[in-house]
């Protein structure tokens, strides 16, 4: 069954390879960017089933202008992939204030920007599909990551309790956490160091960064995969509020929950007995 689908961040990347495969699968789209020439290029020019508008996903005007165009257009919007972000890479202290304010800013405020605009019509509509593209570094602290787990692991608790909002609406939500794939999040547009300098970390620094730019065009994951699995989730009845890609990805995040389990479990000394002297037990 044909769905309208709006995607964020189309003009390159994992944005437009979902795109592109929507289209392909019959489906219309609305695909954002900054620029829209751009995004048209990547998805190989105009289509009868292809809206390219422009989109900031921090500037809150404009998603609600860009759903406008989208409704305007198609009448309605399906699937909402929240896909855009950027990368500020560096250790905390070499991290600027401004800087992990400008990423939490796209990277948690963008997508709320964009949710907040689609709702509406979904809550209208009575049907939905809100799919947010976290990170496994939104659940997994990583070494050099400490502004962008900051803001992704914001996405996975944006999500997981959105989803209590919106499901007597018939509105469901996926939140992604991708594993190391070949996208272009690395390219120097898309990825900001650290403008502090600090001695203590700059030998660290500069072998982590070298490391970071080693890594670009040589992840294991292929986007053109992801992409599909993404549609195939986007057409199920009942799709996964939480959704683990790429092999590096479930392995690390089965780790972590084993490692939670272990520490829940070593806190019951000293944290489990906390409750005031006369509270009562529920239900006794």
């Amino acid at each position: 069954m044909s769905k309208v689908f709006l995607i964020t961040g189309a003009g390159r990347g994992l944005g437009a390879d979902i795109a592109r495969q929507a289209l392909a699968a019959g489906h219309q789209v609305v695909a954002t960017g900054r620029r829209p020439e751009r995004v048209l290029e990547a998805l190989g020019g105009e289509h009868d089933n292809l809206l390219a508008t422009a989109l900031d996903i921090t500037d809150p005007a404009a998603a609600h202008s860009a759903v406008q165009a989208a409704t305007d257009r198609f009448g309605r919007i399906d699937v909402l992939i929240n896909n855009a972000a950027n990368f500020y890479a560096g250790y905390f202290e070499e991290i600027s204030p401004e800087q992990m304010r400008r990423q939490i800013e796209t990277n948690l405020f963008g997508p709320m920007n964009v949710t907040r605009a689609v709702l509406p019509v979904m809550r209208a509509q009575r049907d939905g599909h809100v799919i947010t593209i976290s990170s496994l570094a939104g659940l997994v602290g990583l070494e050099f990551c400490v502004a962008y787990a900051a803001a992704k692991f914001g996405v996975e608790g944006f999500m997981e309790s959105l989803r209590y909002d919106v499901e007597p609406f018939n509105i469901r939500t996926t939140v992604v956490e991708p594993g190391f794939f070949r996208t272009e999040l690395l390219v120097d547009t898309s990825t900001t160091w650290a403008e502090l300098s600090i001695d203590d970390y700059a030998e660290r620094t500069a072998a982590t960064k070298k490391g970071w730019q080693a890594m670009n065009g040589q992840q294991r994951g292929d986007p053109a995969k992801l992409a599909a699995a993404l549609l195939t989730l986007a057409g199920q009845e009942q799709p996964p509020g939480r959704f683990v890609a790429g092999a590096d990805a479930i392995d690390a995040v089965s780790a972590k929950a084993k490692d939670l389990l272990a520490q829940a479990d070593a806190s019951r000394e000293l944290g489990e007995d906390l409750a005031h002297d006369d509270a009562q037990t529920v239900g006794a």
